[in-house]
């Protein structure tokens, strides 16, 4: 196969994608095309997102017809130099297969997509992916659950094992909260990793899931390998009071998509499925009381009452934070909280959810965390 023409190809996004519907070009034929570009749009059950390009070059062939749904893994349009001749490039796509998954022909479908586990904080459950030593723990931040790493953990388990857990009071796991404070759920993430077997781990935590993986690293320091911090919780006292009372509050459509909408650069990512889905969530017994004592006990007044910065950069703890700089929930100046004591990067274009918006470039980053 030619080594200077790259595939582009239906994405896996996430442990249930099978499939997706091309809902857009970005890009047309003949256009240049550089590494991160958002090339075309699709619409799966969980999300509409863009794909980045993962090549420098030139849009050659579009194969792909929006509209339609196609398997993840089939080919939808090449990329190549300007040299590459039009002869290899029809032969290229005339003689494409789709890739059999690694795990082979049944496997994803044979296989249980999350497991669940008891701890003294309840039953959680989790998704466990790739193999080897170097353990990851993904934290999702408040109201969210595990499918929000959906773009980041196909590809950090070719770094290690990767764990994406619902936290105490969301997705899957046990509603109950016993102490609605980032200490009670920070030694929930450590009875997690006592139950898995896992003696230390690279923290990556998304906003209240950032000040949680925080409190984990200052209180078990020598079981934390690194910390990364997304948009996170815990670095200052700002944040949107109005989305959070809100959030918990919604019981309609009608009420929580402009209150998703908040959550993204491009608001139109929300879609009808992503509603529904967080609206199932929200109707679960013991959901309300979970997110409103949470709300209550975290952000008193409408600040953030554990703020952590501070310890942090006095600790030796790696540290990588990641922000969207058109974040509307935790202001974006907070990136700079740990000063030289942390790598940092804003990006634009991308809010709340910057590891869904800005998948490529945030995965980049979280493997050059977890890999040094």
């Amino acid at each position: 196969m030619n080594p200077n023409i790259e595939a582009i190809v239906m994405p896996k996004w996430g442990l249930s994608m099978s499939e997706g519907k091309l809902t857009g070009w970005l890009k047309q034929v003949g256009a240049k095309v550089a590494m991160g570009d958002e090339i075309l749009e699709v619409e799966t059950d969980k999300i509409v997102n863009v794909l980045e390009a993962s090549a420098t070059g030139t849009l050659r062939r579009v194969v792909g017809e929006i509209g339609v749904i196609y398997p993840v893994k089939t080919l939808l349009g090449v990329v190549a130099n300007d040299d590459v001749p039009d002869a290899e490039i029809d032969a290229f796509v005339a003689n494409y297969a789709t890739p059999v998954s690694d795990e082979g022909e049944g496997a994803v479908e044979a296989a249980p997509r999350y497991e669940f586990i008891e701890t003294p904080y309840g039953r959680l459950r989790y998704a466990k992916r790739g193999e080897g030593d170097n353990a990851i723990i993904l934290i999702h931040g408040f109201g969210g659950d595990l499918d929000n790493w959906l773009f980041n953990i196909e590809t950090l388990a070719g770094a290690g094992t990767v764990y994406a857990l619902d936290l105490p009071g969301h997705g899957q796991s046990d509603k109950r909260i016993a102490e609605p404070s980032i200490d009670w759920l920070a030694s929930s993430v450590v009875a997690f990793m006592d139950a898995i077997g896992v003696k230390s781990a690279h923290l990556i935590g998304h906003s209240m899931g950032g000040a949680i993986a925080m409190r984990a690293a200052l209180d078990q320091p020598s079981r934390v390998k690194s910390l990364t911090l997304i948009a996170s919780a815990g670095l200052g006292q700002e944040i949107n009071i109005d989305y959070l009372q809100g959030f918990a509050a919604a019981g309609s459509r009608k009420e929580l998509k402009p209150l998703l909408e908040q959550l993204f650069n491009d608001p139109s990512l929300v879609n009808r499925q992503l509603l529904d889905d967080v609206l199932k969530y929200k109707r679960i017994d013991g959901v309300e009381t979970a997110l409103r004592g949470l709300a209550d006990g975290l952000f008193h007044g409408g600040w953030q009452s554990a703020v952590f910065a501070e310890e942090v950069k006095a600790s030796k703890i790696p540290a990588l934070v990641i922000w969207g700089e058109a974040d509307r929930i935790i202001p974006s100046a907070h990136a700079a909280s740990l000063g030289p004591n942390a790598k940092s990067e804003v990006l634009a274009d991308a809010g709340h959810m910057v590891q869904m918006e800005k998948a490529n470039r945030v995965n980049e980053l979280l493997l050059g965390q977890v890999k040094s």
